[in-house]
């Protein structure tokens, strides 16, 4: 057999070998992450949703999702276990100050004050009274041809 004939298979099967080997770390990644889960962690779901850990079961997890309220979990339904200044910073709202970030004010008044020193006032000069009107290609064409008659005649 030829070398060039057995190269794709050997390559199908090493790509097959990489895709299964990366699919089962992250399994055992997911399943580590599980395991660390422990009451008073903060969690998210694979919903989006951010709950605090109350109970680990075998199968399920107990999440308080808001003061007082308990929802039962499986555990695979746990997309994320977070760090404790994460989750408090996630679910209190506080979000870091960044010095640089753009302030965006709610109106356009405040846009235009300091922006009415720097304007430049665009004003209509004298021999543009009527606005031009582009012509079509029809009346275009009928123009042309209309010059052209006028000046077979004339000579």
């Amino acid at each position: 057999m030829d070398i060039a004939f057995l190269f794709p298979f050997i390559l199908l099967i090493g790509v097959m070998f990489l895709m299964t080997r990366s699919a089962k770390n992250r399994q055992r990644q997911a399943l580590e992450m599980r395991e660390s889960m422990e009451p008073g962690s903060g969690v998210r779901t694979i919903g989006g949703m951010y709950a605090e850990v109350k109970e680990v079961r075998e199968d399920t997890v107990l999440l308080e999702v808001a003061p007082g309220v308990h929802a039962i979990y499986a555990k695979n339904a746990i997309g994320a276990v977070l760090d404790p200044e994460e989750y408090d910073r996630i679910v209190s709202g506080d979000l870091p100050e960044d010095e640089d970030s753009l302030v965006v004010p709610d109106d356009a008044s405040s846009l235009t004050a300091e922006e009415d020193e720097g304007r430049v006032e665009l004003e209509k000069s004298d021999d543009q009274d009527e606005v031009d009107e582009p012509e079509d290609a029809a009346a275009r064409r009928r123009r042309d041809q209309g010059d052209e008659d006028e000046g077979g005649s004339k000579a």
